[in-house]
């Protein structure tokens, strides 16, 4: 895709040195947005997600473009003292280091915070991990499921006579990316004001737990201790999928009490909404059974189309539950252009989320697809650090790059 007016972040330079997905999708937020995001992978296999997804056509990744777009890929061995320089050279003018390798990784490679700063005072270095970098488990291998595991989501998701169920997506290792993206652009902010870097430290636990609502004052205070409890939220009423004559499935979210008469109205009740066992939310809560076998009772007699178009009329939020190609055909993501889509050179036309959120008048926008393995090696190594052809093939043939 083009874009005419200049995006937000351009002229902001970031290098990427995570892999797998809390670190990239942090990258991906930026480089959406217009930042230069320079990837460096191992010049051996690259970033494992190249290999990553359930569906691999030709043997490739249906991930690897989406979570690589608009950035720029590299190679260097960073295990290696010639690696490691050309990183520092790259990091000399850059605005942002993103990693997301164990605690202690960076400095090992001589590429600790206190020596970047030594070069590039105004870096700021975007750390995120499994558990920090500080704290009796930083040192601990740490993915995603663990943080999720340990921030209480796993404990709360599925239904409560069955163990702990997780969501079907990476949720963890997004969420901790969109902290780490956050937290990046408010030290960029604070850099305009003193002229440091910081570091910016997100910890997939912790994220997750961010997210965590007030399960614990719930019980530190009230002694309450959430549970699994399905497709339902506790003393939430009306919240949760109801059945129709053809088999479909629509979820109403009705628990607010003006929409609750909104609801009892489309149903031709409206001596629900007065009904003592219905009248305040947390009325509703209580008798949640109760309600849910009254509302499906009612759901039963419409098919989806019909049901769905009585609601919508009366201001109910309802809809259906979607997979891919219901979005793929939905009349808002088209219009909205919720999904993009961009030219891949073995998959052809090759659809993607699009750039959330929206910005009025500088919005971000899916300009490439995610790029070969050392796709930019002459650009960067070459045109931008100024190295020879001759030194670039020399790096290249001692695996260098």
């Amino acid at each position: 895709m083009t874009h005419s007016s200049p995006l937000p972040l351009e002229g902001l330079r970031v290098i990427e040195l995570g892999q797998l997905l809390a670190g990239p999708f942090c990258g991906q937020l930026l480089g959406d947005f217009g930042a230069d995001v320079i990837k460096v992978e191992d010049p051996r296999h690259g970033d494992p997600m190249r290999q990553w997804g359930r569906e691999r056509p030709y043997g490739k990744s249906l991930w690897w473009p989406v979570v690589a777009r608009n950035k720029r890929s590299v190679t260097a061995d960073l295990r290696v003292a010639e690696g490691q320089e050309l990183v520092r050279k790259l990091l000399r003018d850059a605005d942002v280091l993103i990693e997301n390798f164990r605690p202690g990784t960076l400095e090992k490679w001589g590429l600790s915070p206190e020596r970047l700063w030594e070069i590039n005072p105004g870096l700021v270095i975007t750390r995120v991990t499994g558990f920090g970098q500080t704290g009796p488990y930083a040192a601990r291998a740490g993915y995603g499921s663990i943080g999720e595991a340990m921030g209480g989501i796993r404990y709360t998701t599925g239904d409560p006579d069955h163990p702990p169920a997780r969501t079907g997506i990476s949720l963890g290792d997004g969420l901790a990316a969109v902290f780490a993206c956050i937290g990046t652009l408010v030290a960029l902010r604070a850099r305009d004001t003193t002229g440091h870097g910081q570091v910016v430290d997100a910890a997939i636990y912790e994220a997750v737990l961010a997210m965590m609502e007030s399960l614990v004052p719930e019980w530190q205070v009230g002694g309450y201790q959430r549970e699994r409890t399905g497709s339902v939220l506790p003393n939430v009423s009306p919240s949760n999928v109801y059945p129709t004559a053809d088999d479909q499935s629509i979820l109403i979210a009705a628990n607010q009490d003006t929409v609750f008469r909104r609801l009892a109205a489309c149903m031709g009740r409206d001596d629900l909404a007065t009904d003592a066992r219905f009248s305040t939310h947390a009325d509703r809560g209580t008798h949640m059974d109760v309600l849910d076998e009254i509302i499906s009772a009612w759901t039963l007699r419409f098919g989806a189309g019909e049901l769905l178009d009585k609601l919508h009329d009366g201001g109910v939020p309802a809809g259906r539950i979607y997979r891919a190609q219901e979005m793929l055909a939905d009349p808002q993501f088209v219009a909205r252009k919720s999904i993009v889509t961009l030219m891949h050179p073995d998959f052809g036309e090759f659809a993607m989320q699009s750039v959330v959120p929206r910005l009025s008048g500088s919005p971000g926008t899916v300009r490439s697809i995610g790029p070969e393995l050392g796709q930019h090696n002459l650009d960067v190594w070459g045109s931008e650090l100024g190295l020879s052809s001759p030194e670039i093939e020399k790096l290249r043939e001692a695996g260098i790059i």
